[in-house]
């Protein structure tokens, strides 16, 4: 299969085809990833919750996320490769913006980036943009910002938070962003956000109504145990599989068993 493309998010939602997203953070999974043929990965910062261990994405580094597109960018031959850009990276100053967005693409094979929030934003996307880095913009429950938002809370349930998130998203759509990533919002919050734009809507528990979904890798897999969202669905319990395999080898190694002949030299 050819590259996935910027054009190729926009001829999805023209021809009302779904866009698929997962996160990846390493060679392995991103492999198996691009190989199964998912649309596009994030290379998200929440690799701070899922591989690090952190309570929260904040303190991820701009180079402990472009270590990990590298990874990422380095494993896949089809899907398009998005760096999530780290709490502190962008918000300083446009320079700034464009010098860390710059970098993914540079240093790390990115395609494009991810950033969040709304109108506030939108003078970093125009530049971006304009500096040929595209822009995945990103509203609703944005986890850079929770103690600002007090926790990770639904957005969007009343009538002034709805129309400054419909307003955010058109605003972003003007800036250049090329798709816009909508977590935790009412799902007829996003049908209406999705209708009205000409740009795909990604969603993470927003609803069937987007253009596409975007999941948590290691949600997906059951490989993280801490809290799973209401939007999550399982689709594997790897967990469960990997204890029983490990528990298997420590069971033959104490009895002998492993290594046999089989895996041994003469």
């Amino acid at each position: 299969m050819p590259p996935f493309t910027v054009q190729d998010f926009l001829k999805k939602k023209r021809e009302g085809q779904k866009i698929t997203m997962l996160t990846a953070y390493d060679f392995p999974f991103a492999r198996i990833v691009d190989e199964a043929g998912i649309d596009a990965i994030l290379v998200g910062d929440s690799v701070g919750m899922v591989v690090q261990g952190l309570e929260n994405t904040l303190p991820v580094t701009m180079e402990e996320m472009l270590y990990h597109t590298r990874l990422v960018s380095r494993a896949v031959k089809s899907a398009m490769v998005i760096g999530d850009m780290p709490f502190m990276s962008y918000q300083t100053s446009l320079e700034e913006a464009v010098r860390n967005g710059g970098r993914f693409l540079k240093e790390a094979g990115a395609s494009a980036v991810k950033i969040e929030g709304g109108s506030e934003i939108a003078e970093h996307v125009r530049v971006m943009t304009r500096s040929d880095i595209p822009v995945m913009a990103h509203i609703g429950l944005t986890p850079q910002a929770i103690h600002r938002m007090g926790g990770y809370r639904v957005q969007g349930r009343d009538e002034e938070t709805a129309r400054r998130l419909i307003e955010d998203a058109h605003i972003l759509e003007d800036a250049g962003a090329f798709s816009i990533v909508l977590e935790a919002i009412p799902m007829e919050l996003a049908k209406r956000i999705t209708e009205e734009l000409t740009i795909p809507t990604i969603g993470i528990g927003a609803g069937p109504h987007c253009d596409g979904q975007v999941l948590v890798l290691h949600d997906v897999l059951g490989l993280f145990e801490r809290f799973i969202p209401k939007f999550v669905k399982r689709y594997a319990n790897l967990k469960e599989e990997a204890l029983k395999a490990i528990r298997d080898y420590k069971e033959e190694v104490e009895k002998g068993i492993f290594p046999a002949k089989e895996h041994s030299f003469r």
